[in-house]
């Protein structure tokens, strides 16, 4: 897969690109990451990629002219893979997002930075706008880092376990079950007895209820999108009693 990020600061992917897992994937070639600095598309010699907004309001706005020349330049003419601007105002990025762009070839990401973009790279150039969360940032940097982080990881080859992403929180809807690892016992905090069982059924069935009561104390909002067998729903339903009664305790 090839990420092609335009950038008015391509300094600051650098040092993630070079570490850990990114780093094997690029050296193994199942990644490609290309950095473009939109300033080396500026028409004046002061290299300008903002303006004053019109109408008047503070800030700056990126302009057309440099991020137009630098897709064009790069991509050529309606290019066919998806073309992402990082904005607050995108739709909101999650699991399937990701996994879905993780069938894509080649993936271009644009950062927005200052105010925004000149309206008119909305309309004509990107064809979609995701965001990272409701807040904003400085620039779409970290935004689009992001992406290319949790993307990759769909990749086969890329994480050392093959099925790695499939057991990641929401590849099933919920969030993952706790995880442990040496030693058995530290500082009198012991390794839940089931894993140490051998017993494989055990275990399956007690990381889906670790997963589902996860879920169900941190994100319940998640259980509207997730189709649960019966022993969910009864597990569901004896965490919700064991709830009510707590709280009923405590007045």
């Amino acid at each position: 897969m090839r990420f092609d990020i335009f950038t008015l600061f391509p300094e600051v992917f650098t040092p993630y690109l070079e570490s850990s897992i990114l780093k094997r994937a690029i050296a193994n070639d199942l990644l490609e990451v290309y950095l473009f600095n939109i300033r080396d598309w500026a028409g004046d010699k002061h290299h300008t990629t903002d303006d004053t907004p019109y109408g008047g309001g503070g800030g700056m706005v990126m302009k057309p002219e440099p991020v137009f020349a630098a897709f064009e330049s790069i991509l050529g003419e309606n290019p066919a893979f998806p073309r992402i601007l990082l904005t607050p105002q995108g739709k909101p990025y999650n699991h399937s997002i990701a996994r879905e762009l993780s069938t894509e070839n080649r993936i271009v990401l644009l950062c927005g930075h200052y105010e925004g973009v000149d309206e008119r790279i909305r309309q004509h150039l990107v064809s979609d706008e995701i965001s990272i969360g409701d807040y904003v940032l400085t620039g779409g940097e970290l935004a689009a880092m992001i992406l290319v982080d949790s993307i990759s990881r769909f990749l086969p080859g890329v994480l050392g376990d093959p099925d790695g992403a499939l057991d990641d929180s929401f590849a099933s809807g919920l969030l993952e079950y706790p995880q442990y690892t040496r030693p058995e016992e530290f500082r009198g905090w012991k390794v839940p007895d089931v894993l140490l069982s051998g017993n494989h059924a055990a275990i399956d069935r007690w990381r889906r209820e670790q997963a589902l009561e996860r879920t169900f104390i941190r994100r319940p909002d998640l259980f509207n999108n997730i189709e649960l067998s019966k022993k969910d729903n009864e597990f569901l339903k004896d965490l919700e009693q064991n709830q009510e009664s707590n709280e009923g305790d405590k007045k």
